[in-house]
């Protein structure tokens, strides 16, 4: 598969999670990446995103498709007890505030949804805002770990959303 295609499907994939309400956005990054990598983690991985969807527990601060790039970038660049860190996680990590700080003026969930204050997920324009920034996130993360070597669109897993069903 060729990498744009594979970012398409990598979009894709994380913008539905959110769109079906299976996740919040922090939540949808890490388990597309998870699947992206091939789930060296358990599916219940997804719980350690649980505490930053709509900027760490509703508090509004640090957008949570941001907090779940950077979980989902130590899944890859994280370190074990008494290893050494990997330089290329601060790089990359301080690479993912940057972007979207150069895109949406701030990492700060408040001020990204200020069109949209008070709001709470009321309109579809907070909603459909929110999806479009979950899957820029992880499109941006699979990105720099393709360009990175870390994953190659040619060999790594085509991924589909596994959500949750209205009853």
């Amino acid at each position: 598969m060729e990498k744009e295609e594979y970012l398409e499907m990598v979009r894709s994939v994380a913008e539905e999670y959110f769109r079906s309400g299976t996740y919040y956005c922090s939540e949808a990054v890490v388990e597309t990446l998870n699947d992206v990598l091939g789930k060296p983690y358990e599916d219940d991985v997804v719980r350690l995103a649980s505490g930053f969807p709509i900027g760490m527990g509703k508090a509004q601060c640090l957008c949570g498709a941001v907090s779940g790039g950077q979980i989902a970038l130590g899944m890859v660049y994280g370190r074990k007890r008494g290893e050494p860190m990997d330089p290329e996680m601060f790089e990359i990590s301080k690479g993912l505030h940057d972007y979207i700080k150069e895109e949406y003026r701030s990492c700060c969930c408040r001020v990204i949804t200020r069109e949209w204050r008070g709001d709470d997920f009321q309109s579809e324009g907070r909603r459909q805002h929110c999806i479009k920034i979950t899957g820029n996130v992880a499109v941006w993360v699979v990105n720099e770990l393709i360009e990175r070597g870390k994953i190659d669109p040619e060999t790594a897993p085509k991924i589909k959303p596994n959500v949750v069903s209205e009853s």
